[in-house]
Order: structure tokens, then C-alpha cells, then sequence
């Protein structure tokens, strides 16, 4: 229907017909003109009006939409680490860069690494994006994996910032607290 309004009006032959009738919205009442110069003799479609009320834009309720994400630890994509680590950060004097040391014993990717994939980096979730790292160390005892360390370096105020929105929520998440020393 909105095609055959679109090419009505359009068409020369709808501008050469002063004396058509005009809803409010432009659009001629009838779709289709009877006209000698016209190869078209179609019909005239009424359309019925929609029994709903018409939609509204509200701004005040319409904003952007928030997936929320729990917050959680990847060493292999979509396979969550089940175990909590132990993290220290570390911030320079000025304050434009720091280092986060994520320390995991016994974490659970060495359960599920055999079947699911190799550890490809180290990745922090959360309802912003993805945090993410490749300085991952696996600590090894008699021959067995023992733990893993990995490192998140921030090199600016802003990453500092963001690293320490996605620690609150997993902090939040799991029970961590934060002691100063």
C-alpha cells in the first residue's frame, strides 16, 4: 500500500489534478487515478482505519538499552572460570598507568582445557565489553598445573577507570573486598 501511495505521488498525472482531495498527511485520498493520459485504470483502494491507537514516542521512557552481563573471567572465550582469584593492582605516582596481577590456584580451565580448547588470553566480561590480555603464565608442580597468573597493564587514566568499573562489579559478583596496604 505505502508503494502504491509512494508511486501516486509520484506520478505526473497526481500534479496535473489540482482539484484532488488531500487527507492531512498528503497523501491523496485515492491511491489510483482514472485519467485519459494514464495507461492505469485500477480502482480506488480505501484502506480501514486500524481499531489500535496510533504509537507515541516517549522519550522519557525510550533510552538506550543496557544488556546486563554478569561480570566474569575467561581464559578460553565462552568458557567462564569458576575459580576467584587473588588480585593486586599496583598504580604509578601520577596516576596514568597501573597493573592489575590476577593470581588463580587450582582454577578450573585446567578441567575443562583438555575438551574445550587451548587458554587463548585472558578475558574480563562485563555489561561495558571485554577487557583483555595475552601475559598469562600458568604455574606447574610435579609436572601438574598448579595455577595461573595473568597481568592486565592500563596505560592511561581511562583504562584505569574502566578496569576499576568492571573490579567493582566482580567484586560485587563474588564476594571480593578491597584491602589497601
Amino acid at each position: 500500500m505505502a508503494t502504491l501511495q509512494s508511486l501516486a505521488l509520484a506520478s505526473p498525472v497526481s500534479r496535473s489534478l489540482p482539484n484532488q482531495p488531500r487527507s492531512l498527511s498528503g497523501i491523496p485520498s485515492s491511491v489510483a487515478h482514472r485519467s485519459s493520459n494514464s495507461l492505469f485504470n485500477g480502482q480506488s483502494l480505501g484502506v480501514a482505519r486500524s481499531p489500535l491507537p496510533p504509537t507515541t514516542w516517549n522519550s522519557r521512557k525510550c533510552g538506550p538499552i543496557v544488556m546486563m552481563v554478569k561480570p566474569k573471567i575467561q581464559f578460553i572465550q565462552g568458557t567462564d572460570e569458576q575459580t576467584i582469584p587473588d588480585v593486586r593492582l599496583t598504580k604509578s605516582r601520577d596516576g596514568t598507568n597501573g597493573m592489575a596481577i590476577f593470581r588463580f590456584d587450582q582454577p578450573s580451565v585446567f578441567d575443562s582445557s583438555g575438551e574445550v580448547g587451548d587458554i587463548t588470553g585472558f578475558y574480563m566480561i562485563d555489561e561495558e565489553g571485554v577487557l583483555q590480555s595475552v601475559d598469562v603464565n600458568a604455574k606447574f608442580v610435579n609436572g601438574k598445573p598448579a595455577g595461573i597468573e595473568a597481568k592486565y597493564i592500563m596505560r592511561t587514566p581511562r583504562e584505569w577507570d574502566r578496569f576499576m568499573r568492571f573490579m567493582e562489579r566482580y567484586s560485587n559478583e563474588n564476594g571480593l573486598q578491597f584491602i589497601k596496604k
